[in-house]
């Protein structure tokens, strides 16, 4: 029988604190952090600390600082 591995949150991506972000939406950041800058995620993370999704939060920043 197979162990279930669980999946860590990463605690930062970029120098940009994960917290108060769950799991699933933490390692979106990580994989989306490929593409885009600190000062996106920076702006990303705190959207969806206010509630917003991840999509919602994406085009806010993109408008806001762009990459």
């Amino acid at each position: 029988m197979r162990k279930k591995t669980v999946s860590k949150a990463p605690k930062t991506v970029k120098g940009v604190s994960m917290n108060g972000l769950n799991v699933r939406q933490a390692n979106a950041m990580k994989n989306h952090s490929k593409h885009h800058t600190s000062k996106h995620l920076k702006m990303m993370v705190s959207a969806m600390k206010k509630g917003k999704t991840f999509s919602e939060s994406h085009k806010l920043a993109q408008k806001k600082v762009g990459r």
